[in-house]
């Protein structure tokens, strides 16, 4: 794939790196792609100091980015779910989906597209997104 895939990831507080490990691989090994395939994480600004996601972006060893909910709020057209209570706890309506098209859209790199939309466990949210190639 001569994307860049990355990863959007909503989760609960206090969720850990291992569960959200295990949603990550469950979604991507359903789409036959391998997790050495994403090269970034993306969430919401208010989870940045969530001890799950930071020790999973340092597992992968690949950069975690944050965007404020007016950023990700720019994707809701985009979003095939919209949770009320992801809106209440967030100030958008998906973190996962909105994140990681807000990260595989950044300014130069061109139009997203969700590889994989939402995907939940009970602790988290999980969605894959790609930019175009760089170059």
């Amino acid at each position: 794939m001569p994307e860049s895939l990355v990863a959007g990831i909503g989760c609960q507080r206090g969720c850990t790196a291992t569960l959200l490990l295990e949603l990550i691989e469950r979604s991507l090994q359903a789409h036959g792609l391998d997790i050495s395939a994403i090269t970034a994480l993306a969430s919401t600004d208010i989870k940045q100091d969530e001890p799950g996601l930071l020790e999973l972006a340092e597992r992968l060893s690949v950069p975690l980015i944050f965007f404020s909910a007016d950023q990700l709020a720019a994707y809701e057209p985009q979003l095939t779910h919209r949770s009320p209570k992801a809106f209440e706890h967030t100030g958008c309506y998906g973190v996962a989906e909105s994140a990681a098209l807000a990260l595989a859209s950044q300014p130069g790199k061109g139009p997203a597209t969700l590889v994989i939309s939402r995907q939940k466990s009970p602790q988290a949210t999980f969605a894959l997104a790609s930019g175009p190639a760089p170059g």
